[in-house]
């Protein structure tokens, strides 16, 4: 099963690179299926792998000029503070017996768990829907909707800190829509915030968490090559094409643990 896991560790990194959003909707799944690892504990293992292969894929970006600083700021900022905080009080204050319905106990880890494949579920519909007109051709000038922006990066910034994803299927959309960038530079400017708020999320940790290092060095290891797979792979292939597919894997994959979180439990 580990075996399985690394290689499953570099579709993560093939995700980042080559749609810029998904691979955190993996993270979690490969971490508590495939190498055992409690759901609490993977949520914030994800904020590290997640952060670190997104820090080492905005690199190109930065070298391309497709990171918009300003809109890394102004979208980054709330999101930074609100997973800080909610990694560092909201994740500890969950008791580990949530509640019951009849004889069916719901845990912390089975809350964790569904409301991260509550989380895959809309993710896949926003990559499976058809965009409307090509975002690339979108020559608005850049303009800020302030609260809208401030109000979305806190949001995003609260699921990341409660699930351990990265969030790049909310935070690219928001960029395109509400700070007019084209899709490249959104890309490139969310991966920059994936990465900030994900690390610093990380190590904002409640202190609950015990951290193997070295399956957490391994896997973003893996995830580190993948993400470079992905980019030259961007080179090649249409990423938006590939996105729907991705979006049906992903929907199948949160059902599946849906079902098997509740019902099979």
């Amino acid at each position: 099963m580990e075996i399985i896991g690394y290689i499953a560790s570099i579709l993560i990194g093939v995700s980042l690179g080559l749609i810029g959003s998904g691979g955190s909707i993996l993270t979690v799944p490969v971490l508590v299926y495939l190498f055992a690892v409690d759901a609490v504990a993977a949520t914030a293992y994800s904020l590290f792998i997640v952060g670190f292969t997104a820090a080492v894929g905005s690199v190109g970006y930065f070298r391309k000029g497709l990171v918009n600083i300003k809109t890394a700021i102004v979208f980054g900022a709330p999101s930074i503070v609100a997973v800080f905080l909610t990694r560092a009080y909201i994740v500890p204050a969950i008791p580990k017996e949530v509640f019951s319905v009849g004889s069916f106990l719901v845990t912390k880890s089975i809350l964790m768990m569904v409301l991260f494949a509550i989380l895959m579920v809309a993710a896949s519909y926003s990559m499976i829907k058809k965009d409307k007109k090509k975002k690339e051709e979108n020559t608005e000038p850049q303009k800020f909707n302030y609260p809208v922006i401030l109000l979305e990066g806190a949001i995003v910034g609260i699921v990341t800190g409660l699930v351990g994803a990265g969030g790049g299927f909310l935070i690219i959309p928001a960029l395109v829509l509400l700070s007019k960038l084209p899709m490249k530079e959104a890309v490139g400017t969310s991966l920059v915030i994936i990465a900030a708020k994900s690390l610093i999320g990380f190590f904002g940790e409640g202190g609950e968490t015990v951290i193997d290092w070295t399956l957490l060095a391994m896997v973003s290891a893996f995830a580190t090559v993948g993400i470079f797979i992905g980019i030259y792979l961007s080179k090649k292939i249409d990423g938006a094409k590939l996105k729907p597919i991705f979006g049906w894997f992903v929907l199948l994959m949160g059902i599946y643990i849906i079902i098997k979180e509740t019902i099979l439990k």
